[in-house]
């Protein structure tokens, strides 16, 4: 498959192994660790599988542990906690090795009326006239460094800034703890709502820590520090599809003793509010020898 999108969709169909024993594939790239969208993902569709179905996600809260090794498959056990009359609870734990990377709990939620209120989507350009990463950076270096086109060749999602990028120490200062994408999948994911909303948890873990990053270093480009996701958490308020635009809002109300947290919103193309996303990261300054230079 060549499809990025058709790529992701593999990625999130496990292997049932038991009962409530899935294997999900690692993709051997060269990465330090496995990415964690990618992990919190499949946790979710291995959560989800040992549902009716009937029941959408409406909520998840997630530790990463320890970093997962790229090319090593990862074995996920759920514990069916509770299926209550309108809920149902389980707790997944991600196993690498023989060592716990990862583990989430995910409530599910029968569908019923209630009352109606949000706060309203900022008001900002629709993605169509903004440019893609790949022209961001083009603009900026004058052309498309083969590490970033190998990345962006295997990126199953259309990303675009909001605000043009800022790559200068002089546009970096004074620059507010925030940051906003349009994103939507490179291609079509079919029409299982689960695929989706696991698909949007991984999309979810992509940049949300940008927002902490924005005052103190460009987003793409040379890396100063050591990034990690600590813990993750979403709140799942209405169905969407995530092979069409959705904007997704950050910010950053707090960074200090190494820790950077973060807080995203989540809107479809009509302004509603789709997804509520909290996650906090490890910031560390790196020595020189350990610069990256993927950024992101």
């Amino acid at each position: 498959m060549t499809n990025p999108a058709e790529r992701l969709v593999d990625l999130l169909d496990l292997e049932r192994i038991e009962l409530d024993i899935f294997r999900g594939r690692s993709p051997d790239e060269s990465l330090q660790r496995v990415f964690g969208g990618q992990v919190a993902g499949q946790a979710l569709v291995a959560a989800g599988r040992t549902t009716d179905g009937e029941r959408p996600v409406h909520s998840l809260h997630a530790y990463f542990l320890r970093p997962g090794r790229p090319g090593v498959p990862i074995v996920y056990q759920v514990e069916r906690v509770r299926d209550g009359r309108s809920f149902t609870t389980r707790r997944v734990v991600a196993i690498q090795q023989g060592r716990t990377i990862f583990n989430l709990t995910a409530s599910f939620h029968s569908p019923e009326p209630g009352i109606e209120q949000q706060l309203p989507m900022p008001d900002v350009p629709g993605p169509e006239g903004l440019p893609t990463l790949a022209d961001e950076v083009r603009a900026h270096l004058g052309t498309l460094p083969e590490a970033f086109a190998r990345m962006e060749r295997r990126q199953p999602f259309d990303i675009r800034y909001v605000e043009r990028l800022r790559w200068t120490d002089e546009e970096l200062r004074g620059a507010e703890p925030r940051s906003a994408v349009w994103m939507r999948a490179v291609g079509p994911l079919g029409d299982d709502p689960l695929v989706h909303t696991c698909a949007l948890t991984y999309a979810s873990d992509m940049m949300l820590l940008d927002a902490v990053r924005v005052p103190v270093e460009p987003l793409w480009g040379p890396r100063g520090f050591d990034m990690a996701s600590l813990d993750h958490a979403m709140w799942f308020h209405r169905p969407f599809r995530t092979d069409e635009w959705f904007l997704y809002e950050q910010e950053s109300p707090v960074a200090t003793g190494g820790r950077g947290l973060a807080r995203g919103r989540i809107y479809d193309r009509a302004g509603r509010l789709l997804v509520s996303v909290v996650q906090e990261g490890l910031f560390r300054p790196l020595r020189p020898a350990e610069g990256a230079a993927d950024g992101g």
